[in-house]
């Protein structure tokens, strides 16, 4: 069947299909998955533009097609992009427009379902291109990092490399379209061979899979779902003595009773008798309330745990000359508190990088420039000279607070919208005066209403530092399905 795109593109810029390599003597039939990588000019789905795709074809064991290109995003491409994925202005002078491959997109995906380390970014961008055509694309999709925390649970760390090195599978960190795209088809393999034995091992006595102990609640286990929620462990008598979260609560809870890893965990372990579970839809909505949780009730093997999981810390201070200056370190339970909280130290210097790119911000202002001087990116024109004093720090710092501004919840009314606990369901976090209001959960087509009627099906809670935190760094991440700010 013909794909009609809008009658303004001329079909004879698209890429003819003949031009993508075939690796498999197997019919089109036979191939059912279309693992995609893609690079862009940034992380805004609405805003930034894709310059490379690679598409690979998979019929669920091996790859059978292949094809890629760069493409001229008809905008500018950031330093820190070209930094990051070696892409500049003038490899993609002469590549295709997306409108030029959109046809071969389009035939590649045909019937298959779309497969991406972090689908929901590769296909949102793929859609909105598709969308300034005039065209709703629209495929099944199959995320690798949601289904490799089903099956492999426990990672420190989900990003592709951690995983593909977890498994065994070779991986070079490139930032490139077809080498990442490779190595998550690769991935992909595994992780359907992990299903199918786990499929096969749900057929065998529990006790052969983990645990004496788990035998002994094989029936609650497997009562379990694979849902997201929080969980509790109690003693024999009824004592709770741990309480987690996780986005497949059934995997989380049968990992604890394979954990041979401490003498904590053995012991732990040894002592749980009954388990309790709540589903919540929202990840954030378990992070909210398993840390209000663990604060109320402090179950013997929470205490010693890390009440949050960061990595990195991003300050800020203002320095003898009246500069607002920042700088990222090892995030620190105790001392003087960061303006925000990150996950790794990575991700702190790329929401740092992405801030001196927006606002033209000095590299020795924000702890990237070392040496004395003017920094590199005065050189390029892309700061104005905080450096060697040619900017005073009030226009500075008029673009500097920005960030801060950004960063705090202050001042700003917002209600995050997510997922709920069953179809039709949206789960509600809301912030007032950037203050934390507590969660709740609402019928999806009441959402329309007034922002009055949606604070009233809020469960109310407690502000804290480390509610703001979780919340600031899920929003961070772009995780939230939708935010509405009023």
């Amino acid at each position: 069947m013909d794909i009609l795109f809008p009658l303004l593109l001329p079909t004879s810029a698209f890429i003819p299909l003949y031009q993508w390599k075939t690796t498999s003597k197997n019919s089109i039939l036979q191939i059912v998955y279309a693992v995609i990588d893609i690079e862009t000019t940034g992380g805004n789905t609405q805003q930034d533009a894709i310059i490379e795709i690679a598409i690979l074809q998979h019929d669920g064991k091996e790859i059978t097609g292949s094809w890629s290109t760069l493409i001229h995003p008809q905008r500018r491409i950031p330093f820190r992009i070209t930094e990051l994925t070696g892409i500049d202005k003038r490899m993609v002078a002469d590549s295709p427009k997306f409108y030029e491959v959109a046809r071969t997109i389009v035939e590649m995906t045909e019937g298959r379902t779309i497969v991406a380390h972090n689908a929901k970014f590769d296909y949102q961008f793929i859609r909105n291109a598709f969308k300034a055509l005039a065209f709703d694309f629209k495929r099944e999709q199959l995320c690798i990092l949601a289904l490799a925390r089903q099956l492999v649970p426990g990672l420190k760390s989900y990003r592709l490399g951690h995983v593909c090195t977890a498994l065994d599978i070779p991986f070079h960190l490139s930032h490139r379209a077809l080498a990442d795209a490779e190595s998550a088809a690769h991935l992909l393999t595994r992780l359907l061979e992990i299903r199918t034995q786990k499929a096969l091992d749900e057929t065998k006595p529990l006790v052969t899979r983990t645990s004496p102990e788990a035998a002994l609640m094989k029936d609650r286990i497997d009562e379990l779902p694979h849902t997201t929620g929080v969980y509790y462990f109690f003693n024999a008598r009824h004592d709770l003595i741990y309480i987690g979260k996780s986005v497949d609560i059934r995997s989380r809870v049968l990992s604890h009773f394979s954990n041979h890893t401490t003498t904590k965990a053995l012991e732990m372990r040894s002592q749980i008798r009954h388990i309790r579970f709540e589903e919540t839809g929202s990840e954030l909505v378990a992070l909210l309330k398993e840390s209000e949780e663990i604060k109320r009730y402090q179950p013997r093997f929470n205490r010693a745990q890390r009440r949050t999981e960061y990595r990195a810390g991003l300050h800020s201070t203002v320095d003898e000359a009246g500069y607002i200056d920042f700088w990222v370190e090892r995030y620190r339970k105790k001392g003087p508190q960061p303006v925000a909280a990150f996950a790794t130290m990575k991700g702190a210097r790329g929401f740092l990088e992405r801030m001196m790119e927006e606002f033209q911000l000095c590299q020795s202002h924000c702890g990237m420039h070392r040496m004395q001087g003017a920094c590199f990116h005065y050189n390029i024109k892309k700061c104005l000279g905080a450096c060697v004093n040619e900017e005073s720090p009030e226009d500075y710092n008029l673009r500097a607070s920005q960030v801060l501004d950004r960063l705090k919840m202050a001042h700003q009314n917002m209600m995050i919208v997510d997922r709920g606990r069953h179809e039709g369901e949206k789960s509600l976090v809301g912030i007032e005066n950037g203050k934390y209001l507590g969660y709740g959960f609402v019928e999806e087509e009441l959402l329309g209403n007034e922002v009055a009627m949606l604070k009233h099906c809020l469960d109310p809670k407690m502000d804290n530092r480390d509610v703001r935190q979780i919340i600031g760094l899920y929003l961070r991440q772009e995780k939230a399905e939708k935010v509405l700010q009023w």
